[in-house]
């Protein structure tokens, strides 16, 4: 498929005529994140899984837009050009402030929110792998990029997939995650990296909006979350119930990749939820 100028490579599961759910991918991964979650809803909805341009098996190109904004104006004409008028939308990791800059663009075509595990945008709340983040802001531009390339390799990706789980849990993720992914990796794939992991201070000014489009338009949300997880431990699944008081919150005992370790517990809560919000 084409988008803009753009060849992406998307999965797709369920009927054309279907609900949509959208699933836009995470770092440092693809849309294969959702290829084992994507055939047990596929009974009663469309789901569709893009991969980003620079990701997975998606074209390279060096004219496009390698940022959270970026990223969002390319779900949007990716939703446009399928035709898509509304659907509900998985944030998870890197895809919730991607996403969430999406359903800020258009509420309207937001019909529920499943929350797993996404950057959240509540700075009180950010787990400890976030402070050596933030401490590199600090740093000049190129001190700073140059710390970032030296966390771009196989055995860091291997890290982020096994991230703070117990080692029964680890021993679950399975290694076809960080290999194929790493196998990926081009030089031009690493600076589009490095930025984007850059990009977090700039996207830290933008959590105001996320908060008040939670706040003002209260999108059906289910929150499907995994505490073990160094970047967003229980405290920020939690911080969402500020703005959304009325969102369903479940907490299993997994961390950042649960449709890894739990995909039949969480594929339950999404059924049950969509179900009720987002049903044919």
């Amino acid at each position: 498929m084409v988008v803009g100028d753009v060849e992406i490579f998307y999965r797709e599961a369920g009927s054309p005529h279907a609900p949509v759910v959208l699933l836009p991918h995470g770092y440092p991964c693809s849309s294969y994140e959702f290829r084992n979650l994507m055939p047990r809803l596929a009974d009663r909805w469309r789901l569709l899984a893009p991969d980003y341009p620079g990701a997975g098996y998606s074209s390279t190109p060096d004219e496009f837009d390698y940022s959270f904004d970026g990223y969002a104006a390319f779900l949007d004409a990716f939703v446009r050009q399928l035709g898509i008028a509304r659907f509900a939308l998985y944030l998870h990791d890197f895809g919730s402030p991607i996403g969430a800059r999406l359903a800020i663009q258009a509420p309207e075509r937001i019909a529920a929110l499943i929350i797993q595990n996404g950057d959240i945008p509540y700075e009180d709340a950010l787990g400890p792998k976030y402070q050596d983040i933030e401490k590199g802001w600090s740093m000049p531009r190129d001190a700073m990029r140059a710390k970032l390339a030296e966390t771009i390799s196989e055995e860091t990706f291997k890290e982020e997939f096994q991230n703070a789980l117990r080692p029964e849990l680890a021993d679950r993720i399975s290694p076809d995650l960080w290999k194929l992914h790493w196998s990926l990796m081009t030089p031009k794939r690493r600076e589009i990296a490095i930025d984007l992991i850059a990009g977090l201070k700039e996207n830290r000014a933008w959590f105001p909006q996320h908060r008040r489009y939670l706040r003002e338009h209260q999108p059906p949300a289910l929150i499907v979350w995994g505490p073990q997880d160094h970047y967003m431990p229980e405290e920020s699944a939690r911080a969402y119930l500020r703005d959304l008081p009325r969102a369903e919150l479940h907490l299993l005992d997994g961390g950042h990749w649960l449709l890894e370790t739990h995909l039949d517990e969480t594929t339950a809560l999404i059924r049950d939820f969509l179900d009720r919000v987002h049903a044919p």
